[in-house]
């Protein structure tokens, strides 16, 4: 469905052809030309707009079949996952309350600055790029490569990851992760608004799939009209070109041969001319 060829837009047309079936009509005193012309312009127009048409169709047609299903179901998986990680987060933030804990490495922390140097120095000396370094609010703590900005990233694990950038501040990097789960209520209210709108333009697109070609009415009597001038046209060049051929034509005589010799060229027999002369006398 997606293989289809691009279509040009209407502005591709030439409007120079209808200065030229002017310059036609003027010259051959047929009307008939200068209407075709005209109409050769409007079905083209026509036809790339139904080309263009076309083309969404088909692309809505794929959007109904595998782009809105799937995006619908990677969100309806973010939601999810973001419900599962929000409960898990304030369960543990209720148990915590104003009691910081944090487990890096092998040490427990209960101040924000002990637990960010302690991620600090992980970072700086056993980062491997996918080793668990601790736990912090009942999300296990991963650190990973980020390859596109080509940096080493803190992952806060649940039912899905986190990512937070970790800087040289110790105490920034705790609000950072903190932030990060603070801020998951949103992130599942922006994939709620997400899921409505992929809902809403699947819907749309299914009614918009039915619609035919506005135009389509136009365009099949304007290639009917067409047609018919076409019909026209050739009634008139067959009619002056047998005018032509008849100007042309000379009265011939065929002998036994089979050979065809033109009557101006035939002499007069001998003996005719001689008789002729006899009965004059």
């Amino acid at each position: 469905m997606t293989s289809k060829s691009p279509v040009r837009s209407c502005e591709d047309v030439d409007e120079s052809a209808l200065s030229y079936a002017e310059v036609k009509a003027l010259a051959t005193g047929n009307p008939y030309i200068k209407e075709k012309m005209d109409l050769d312009i409007q079905v083209s127009r026509l036809r790339l707009l139904k080309a263009n048409y076309t083309s969404q169709k088909y692309r809505m047609e794929d959007n109904i079949v595998q782009h809105y299903p799937r995006q619908i179901v990677m969100v309806k998986e973010l939601i999810e996952k973001l419900e599962q990680d929000i409960a898990l987060y304030e369960q543990n933030a209720a148990t915590s309350k104003d009691k910081f804990h944090m487990q890096v490495g092998s040490g427990v922390y209960d101040t924000r600055k002990d637990a960010g140097n302690a991620i600090i120095k992980f970072f700086q000396t056993d980062a491997d790029g996918t080793a668990k370094i601790g736990t912090y609010l009942g999300f296990s703590m991963n650190i990973a490569f980020d390859s596109f900005n080509r940096k080493f990233v803190l992952r806060l694990k649940g039912a899905m990851n986190h990512p937070v950038e970790i800087g040289p501040d110790p105490v920034g990097n705790i609000i950072r992760l903190n932030n990060v789960l603070k801020t998951m209520p949103d992130k599942l209210a922006e994939a709620k608004d997400r899921l409505e709108t992929l809902t809403n333009q699947l819907e749309s697109a299914k009614i918009e799939v039915t619609k035919p070609f506005q135009q389509e009415e136009e365009l099949a009597e304007k290639l009917k009209r067409l047609a018919e001038l076409n019909a026209l046209l050739n009634m008139d060049e067959k009619g002056t070109d047998a005018l032509i051929l008849e100007d042309d034509e000379q009265p011939a005589i065929v002998n036994s041969d089979m050979a065809v010799t033109p009557i101006t060229s035939v002499k007069t027999k001998p003996m005719l001319k001689k008789k002729v002369v006899g009965l004059c006398l």
